[in-house]
């Protein structure tokens, strides 16, 4: 498969990384245009490359990893969807320093916003959940192996992106539809951030 990024930040980063490990490849993108990316595609070697925004976002499934201020903006102005896949890996922070500051979403679920910007997109919020560090460190604490959290309103995405993280070694728990998964998920959610372990899978 090749996998789209909307941002080059360190989340799309630990994602590239897994990605490629496993024998996808990666098309890095951010507003700063795909000249800026020639270290980072550098770094992650065979298998990554650049393009712009609107190209790695026509690819089959995307992960949108930006910062929450900037998701409005990277979204817009895309190629219609049609049904192509967003992976939806934002938290809706809108300060981080001096401490974390969430976004007043109006009730609603910050991938219910993101599918709002992406009409037309399928998507499945995943990875937003799991700290970065926690990612890049591994799979696998005390024998276990690290939980990966997603939800979605579609099954074949879904069920891809469960694949997925299996191959990435950890272990995907489905919470079910994005309104009711994605605000157990997303940052403020009771389950995000949560560094949980599974012995033996489910």
């Amino acid at each position: 498969m090749k996998f789209g990024t909307i941002g080059a930040g360190t989340v799309a980063l630990a994602f590239a990384r897994k990605a490629l490990a496993t024998g996808h490849e990666v098309v890095l993108s951010s507003r700063r245009g795909p000249e800026s990316l020639a270290s980072k595609v550098a770094q992650l070697g065979h298998g990554a490359s650049a393009a712009t925004v609107e190209e790695a976002a026509n690819l089959d499934y995307v992960l949108l990893a930006v910062p929450w201020t900037n998701v409005e903006d990277a979204l817009r102005r895309l190629p219609a969807w049609n049904g192509r896949v967003l992976i939806d890996a934002t938290n809706p922070f809108i300060e981080y320093s001096p401490k974390l500051v969430l976004a007043d979403l109006g009730g609603k679920g910050a991938s219910e916003v993101v599918a709002g910007l992406a009409p037309g997109a399928r998507v499945v919020k995943a990875f937003n959940s799991i700290v970065t560090a926690r990612f890049n460190e591994g799979p696998v604490k005390n024998g276990g192996r690290r939980v990966i959290f997603l939800s979605g309103d579609h099954a074949e995405p879904k069920g891809f992106i469960k694949e997925l993280i299996k191959s990435f070694g950890f272990e995907p728990i489905d919470l079910g539809g994005l309104v009711t998964g994605g605000r157990l998920q997303q940052a403020g959610g009771p389950l995000a951030g949560l560094d949980l372990t599974v012995f033996g899978g489910l």
